[in-house]
C-alpha cells in the first residue's frame, strides 16, 4: 500500500527544496553505498538500494515529482484515481473540470483523458539497469539486456480484432468515444460529456476479439537489445534508446528504453568527474634521492621522475591521462597520484647501524620542518 512507503525525500536524505543537482548527488552517494556488488548477500542493503532507485526515479522526473509533492505516494500510484471524485468532490453528472468549464462558457471542448481514449497515445518509457566494470565505463562497451515490453500484437496487427474481421465504429457515440448529455438546472441547460459505456471511450466495437491479445491489440513480450554504452559514462548516468519502450495505442509513438548504468569500483583508481586519483607507495631512498617510478594509467603505465626530497602525501599530476568526456571525446580529465613514503620495517642490525650513522651526520638543513616545529614549540612555551 502507498501509505506504508517511506517518504522519498527522507530516503535520499534531502529537503523538499533540493534542486536537481542535490537530488542526483544524494542518489549517486546512496546508490554506491547500497549497491549489491558492494554488499553481497545483504538483504537490508538490497532493500535500501531498491528504495533509493525508486525515490530517484520519481524525484528526478519533473512531472512525477510535481504529482508526488502535491499528493504524496497516491499521486504516482497508477491504481489511484486523482480525478475530481478521487479528491472528494462530487460534481454530479459532470464529466470533470473541463465539462464544468464547457457548461458555463459554452463551446469549450472537453479534453479529459476519458474523452481522448480513441486518440493516439504514446507508449510508456521502460526503465532498466545494467552494471559494468570501471574499464568498460572508461572505454565504452556494448551490452545485451533482456527486458519486458508491450508490443503491437502480430496476430491482429494491433487492431484487436480476430483475423478476417475488423473493429466497427461505435453506433452509440458515432465513433467519438464520448456521449454528450443535457441537463436542465436553475442556471439553465447544462451540457456535459462522459465516456461512452458501449465502447469504453474507444469509439470502436470489436465483435470478434483477437485470441492472442484478447482484443487489446497489445501483448507483453520479452525482448533482447544490444545497447552501446559510450566511453566516459559515470555511475548513475542513463542511456536512452529511442522508440524501444512500450508500444503506443491507437497508432501512437512507442516510448523509450532508458537504462541506468551502474559502475563497479576500481581496485586502484577513484573517479571524480573525468579526473582519476590513486596512491603510489615509494621507498624512503626514492623519496630522499629522487627516482623514476612507474605510474599506472588507464592504458597501461608510464615513467615519472619524482624530485629528491619528495615528502609523503605529495600529489603529482599527469595531464590528459584521465577519462574522456562522454560528450566530447577530444576532452580528457587528468590523473593525480599521491606518493606515500613507506617506512622500512624488519631492519637487520647492519641496516639499523647505517641509519643511526646517517642520523648522527644529519644537521638542521636535512630536517628543516622538524627543526622549525620545535623552535615554534619552545617559543610558545617560553
Amino acid at each position: 500500500m502507498a501509505e506504508n512507503k517511506r517518504d522519498f525525500y527522507e530516503i535520499l536524505g534531502i529537503s523538499k527544496s533540493a534542486g536537481d543537482a542535490d537530488i542526483k548527488k544524494a542518489y549517486r552517494t546512496l546508490a554506491k553505498k547500497y549497491h549489491p556488488d558492494m554488499n553481497p548477500n545483504d538483504k537490508s542493503a538490497e532493500k535500501n538500494f531498491k528504495e533509493v532507485n525508486e525515490a530517484y526515479e520519481v524525484l528526478s522526473n519533473p512531472e512525477k515529482k510535481s504529482r508526488y509533492d502535491s499528493y504524496g505516494h497516491a499521486g504516482i500510484d497508477p491504481n489511484v484515481d486523482m480525478g475530481g471524485g478521487g479528491m472528494g468532490f462530487d460534481f454530479g453528472g459532470f464529466g470533470g473540470m473541463d465539462d464544468i468549464l464547457s457548461n458555463f462558457f459554452g463551446g469549450f471542448s472537453s479534453s479529459s483523458s476519458s474523452a481522448r481514449k480513441n486518440e493516439p497515445q504514446r507508449g510508456d518509457d521502460i526503465h532498466s539497469r545494467v552494471t559494468i566494470s570501471f574499464e568498460e565505463a572508461v572505454f565504452g562497451c556494448a551490452k545485451e539486456i533482456n527486458y519486458s515490453r508491450v508490443e503491437k500484437c502480430a496476430e491482429c496487427n494491433g487492431s484487436g480484432a480476430a483475423k478476417g474481421t475488423s473493429a466497427a465504429s461505435c453506433t452509440a457515440c458515432g465513433g467519438n468515444g464520448v456521449l454528450k448529455t443535457q441537463k436542465r438546472t436553475p442556471l439553465g441547460i447544462m451540457q456535459s460529456t462522459k465516456p461512452c459505456e458501449a465502447c469504453r471511450g474507444t469509439g470502436k466495437i470489436i465483435k470478434s476479439p483477437c485470441a492472442a491479445c484478447r482484443g487489446s491489440g497489445l501483448v507483453n513480450k520479452t525482448s533482447k537489445k544490444e545497447i552501446v554504452v559510450p566511453a566516459g559514462i559515470d555511475d548513475g548516468m542513463k542511456v536512452k534508446v529511442p522508440n524501444q519502450g512500450d508500444a503506443g495505442k491507437n497508432g501512437g509513438y512507442p516510448g523509450d528504453l532508458i537504462i541506468t548504468v551502474g559502475v563497479r569500483p576500481h581496485h586502484i583508481f577513484e573517479r571524480e568527474g573525468y579526473n582519476i586519483f590513486c596512491e603510489i607507495p615509494i621507498t624512503f631512498v626514492e623519496a630522499a634521492l629522487g627516482a623514476e617510478i612507474d605510474v599506472p594509467t588507464l592504458e597501461s603505465g608510464e615513467k615519472y621522475k619524482i624530485p629528491e626530497g619528495t615528502q609523503t602525501s605529495t600529489v603529482f599530476a599527469l595531464k590528459n591521462r584521465g577519462i574522456q568526456s562522454v560528450n566530447n571525446p577530444k576532452q580528457r580529465g587528468d590523473l593525480y597520484f599521491k606518493v606515500i613514503v613507506e617506512v622500512p620495517t624488519d631492519l637487520s642490525e647492519k641496516q639499523k647501524s647505517a641509519l643511526k650513522e646517517f642520523a648522527e651526520n644529519c644537521n638542521g638543513k636535512n630536517h628543516a620542518k622538524r627543526e622549525s616545529f620545535f623552535k615554534k614549540f619552545k617559543k610558545g612555551s617560553g
